[in-house]
């Protein structure tokens, strides 16, 4: 694996500077850029542009103050090359509290980046240099209505089905054509854009061998949407991520792809927030109470977006973006909504029957539980899986998958997930209730 590379680097590259940023105001967006270095291998100038769409709020001492928040996430992909022991940051202070907070996202967020990588270290494998003075700006803020995060996939179009008759502005990062389709489908004809480039430099070094893997990006999202729920006047980000995120990857560990997705993360940048960014604008996910399942089960129900939605991480790389049917994400969320669509349904959607679908079997073990771990991807728990594939088996899918299912293992129907409900989130009264109301519609 990379260990002895990970100690050369780390021996070689003792240092990564966050050296400062900068914020412009044009008469179309907002652009911040951020000046990173590891000295005698490269520099880095990653931007990142907010265009201006029902903009309310414009204090420049503020968004700077939080563009500064938002360069000690985004420094992350461009630190992972050589994992320096030593970050340095000389674009502005954190307390010794802070220092904490960013730590323990920098370790658990780059689990996978470790156990794929096959680094072993402990927490303690990073060392922040920085002025410690707190420097957070006075801020009089009083926000409405939502700032709704949109991917393009099922959980993001359940969310805007659920808030269809709220004050919401779409929010897209790198938009693509199906989160565009699923946002006009709900309604809305402009959204909030951000584009974020990555600096060729990090290209260039992975394409080297440096080191390189997953990074904590929803925690990414939460920043920039705080930034940009300031921006807009809102009280609300609203995201879509379920309670199955909180099931570790690899289990029996705290190593988990969707770190950034999971309560914890939740909780703790929601603590962050009100004691360091102070704009009393709350983060929640208007999913959490729901798993996988469920919200399948509510997306079933919304044939609108069925043949626009996407979720595949592979053929999001392609133009038009596609299913891809041979990755993890595409089997599970064809898995998933097997429990509730019929095979023609499943196939205009896919193109195939991914049942049928002989390569897929080492995947489909693994979206099992019978495997070393889950494939890092954003997919639902064991038993969700179990669940879903018993409940297509019994409403007579075919395919190899399934009857290799009915060869090993038994059908797992005891437990009806459709009919729990995770106690464990930062929901408002106001939007439990339109989630609960939601579900009882589908819930005999």
């Amino acid at each position: 694996m990379n260990q002895e590379k990970f100690l050369m680097y780390r021996e070689k590259y003792p240092n990564f500077y966050f050296h400062s940023y900068k914020v412009e105001e044009t008469e179309d967006y907002y652009l911040l850029e951020y000046f990173f270095s590891i000295p005698s291998l490269a520099e880095f100038h990653p931007q990142t542009k907010i265009y201006k769409e029902d903009i309310r709020n414009t204090d420049i001492q503020y968004i700077s103050y939080l563009a500064y928040q938002i360069g000690l996430i985004e420094l992350v992909s461009y630190w992972k090359c050589t994992c320096s022991p030593n970050i340095i940051v000389e674009a502005g202070s954190l307390t010794p509290e802070q220092k904490k907070w960013f730590l323990k996202l920098y370790y658990l967020g780059q689990g996978e980046f470790r156990y794929v990588n096959g680094i072993d270290c402990d927490e303690d494998w990073i060392h922040i240099e920085c002025r410690e003075d707190e420097e957070i700006p006075e801020i009089h803020y009083s926000g409405t209505g939502n700032l709704v995060a949109i991917g393009g996939g099922k959980d993001s179009a359940v969310s805007l089905e659920l808030l269809k008759r709220e004050d919401n502005t779409c929010f897209m990062i790198n938009p693509k054509v199906p989160g565009i389709e699923c946002m006009k489908e709900a309604g809305y004809s402009k959204y909030l854009k951000v584009e974020r480039t990555i600096d060729s430099e990090l290209l260039r070094l992975n394409k080297e061998g440096y080191l390189n893997g997953h990074t904590p990006f929803s925690s990414l999202v939460a920043f920039i949407s705080y930034l940009c729920a300031y921006l807009t006047g809102r009280k609300y980000i609203v995201l879509s991520n379920e309670g199955s995120a909180n099931e570790a990857t690899v289990i029996g560990t705290k190593i988990n792809h969707q770190y950034s997705k999971t309560y914890e993360f939740e909780d703790d940048f929601n603590e962050y927030a009100k004691k360091y960014l102070r704009a009393n604008i709350h983060y929640f996910s208007m999913l959490r109470c729901l798993n996988e399942l469920q919200i399948a089960m509510l997306f079933s129900h919304y044939q609108k977006y069925h043949t626009i939605f996407k979720s595949c991480n592979v053929g999001s790389k392609s133009i038009p973006w596609k299913w891809c049917c041979h990755c993890p994400k595409c089997l599970f969320v064809y898995i998933i909504l097997s429990a509730f669509l019929t095979d023609s349904e499943l196939e205009n959607i896919f193109g195939e029957n991914l049942y049928d679908n002989e390569d897929l079997l080492p995947t489909f073990i693994e979206l099992l539980g019978y495997a070393e771990t889950k494939p890092f991807e954003c997919v639902g728990t064991y038993g969700e899986v179990r669940f879903a594939v018993s409940k297509a088996i019994e409403r007579q899918h075919t395919g190899c998958l399934l009857e290799y299912y009915k060869k090993h293992y038994p059908l797992s129907l005891d437990v009806d997930y459709t009919e729990s409900f995770n106690e464990e989130h930062h929901i408002p009264e106001h939007f439990l209730k339109l989630v609960k109301e939601e579900l009882e519609k589908y819930v005999s």
